[in-house]
């Protein structure tokens, strides 16, 4: 009997440490994963930038297409939304809130902080992300399950240099522009917004030039810029690591997108948080 036992137990702890393996691997998998991921995509952006530096530029062609593709799709969601969000949001709640104060003057120099620095940037990322960032997505993603990217690999066509660097560049210069038309038409609404409530067009202006500097601009189009990079890389390197056919092509478009918000909204705390931390003359609200 007691050779039974033994035996049953020694037939048994091979499972039980399968088990405990398994436990683990369910708990830090996930984890491991996205380690993997970011490693790959930390791979995928040296190899871009290395590709766009390093002669020759075979890209022209397509990255004119690419920028006028996101230029024409781009542009009227763009305006609509930061007219609406800077009307709405800020406009209106702070113009409510600085007439309860006496100081609706202030508003000018409320949408320095609200549109230049803030939400134009945001709702310029968000906006690329969710039209162009989904569109490269789709596209490359389409192209790998139709293994024309293996095609190109064979053929001695590099795909980082002739689909990604392209893409890189369109993003980084359309967002960066886009910012620039996006904060234009969130002060727009925002003077709708202090006209509404009777602020004088000139105090407006008065404390929107008495705060606004160059740093800001120059700030909040180099972080908008670094969104169309974020944007790019990882949305190219969703469609060209997509598998599964059509669902795994759904599936990547729609992990894309996600991971795009999460980082630009990283970036953008860390951005600010640098760029205040440098320009400490920001931290300043000026009469």
């Amino acid at each position: 009997m007691a050779a039974v036992s033994t035996g049953q137990i020694e037939e048994q702890e091979p499972f039980a440490g399968a088990g405990a393996q398994g436990g683990v691997e369910r708990a830090f998998g996930p984890l491991r994963a996205a380690l993997e991921e970011t490693g790959d995509i930390m791979i995928l952006t040296g190899r871009t930038i290395v590709s766009a530096l390093r002669p020759p530029y075979p890209y022209g062609e397509e990255l004119v297409s690419q920028f006028l593709f996101v230029l024409r799709l781009a542009w009227l969601p763009l305006m609509v939304t930061t007219f609406a969000l800077n009307y709405g949001a800020p406009g209106i709640q702070a113009a409510n809130i600085l007439q309860l104060i006496g100081a609706t003057d202030r508003l000018g120099g409320f949408f320095v902080l609200a549109s230049l620095r803030e939400i134009g940037p945001l709702i310029t990322g968000t906006v690329i992300a969710g039209v162009a960032g989904t569109a490269i997505t789709a596209d490359l993603g389409a192209r790998k399950i139709r293994e024309e990217l293996d095609a190109l690999q064979v053929l001695g066509v590099d795909p980082v240099k002739n689909l990604v660097v392209p893409r890189f560049l369109s993003l980084m210069l359309v967002t960066a522009l886009f910012d620039i038309y996006a904060v234009i038409f969130g002060v727009f609404g925002g003077l709708l917004a202090g006209i509404l409530y009777g602020v004088p067009l000139g105090e407006f202006w008065s404390t929107f030039f008495a705060n606004v500097e160059t740093t800001d601009l120059w700030g909040s189009v180099l972080k908008t810029a670094i969104f169309g990079a974020i944007i790019a890389i990882v949305c190219c390197y969703k469609g060209m690591t997509a598998s599964g056919g059509a669902e795994g092509v759904g599936r990547a478009v729609n992990e894309a997108v996600v991971t795009t918000l999460l980082l630009t909204g990283a970036v953008n705390y860390v951005f600010t948080q640098v760029l205040l931390a440098t320009h400490p003359n920001l931290l300043v609200i000026k009469g």
